[in-house]
């Protein structure tokens, strides 16, 4: 597994900030879920928080799998 070529300071930004509309998701590609995020409202939040711990803990990926790490 590579490292996504995203910056992990975005995402977490993106999703702090954004995450009730799935800004973060889309971001990253994963558009489906973003729609369901945009739509849901983060999954009314819950998974919102959730996403966030997964930013934090290096476990968050990319639409290709890629895991987003390293704040550069």
């Amino acid at each position: 597994m590579a490292e996504a070529s995203k910056s992990k300071i975005t995402v977490f930004l993106l999703c702090f900030l954004l995450g009730w509309l799935g800004v973060h998701r889309f971001y990253v590609g994963k558009i489906v879920t973003g729609i369901i995020w945009f739509f849901t409202l983060g999954i009314f939040g819950i998974g919102t928080l959730i996403d966030l711990i997964m930013i934090l803990t290096d476990n968050f990926t990319d639409a290709e799998g890629n895991k987003i790490v390293g704040w550069k």
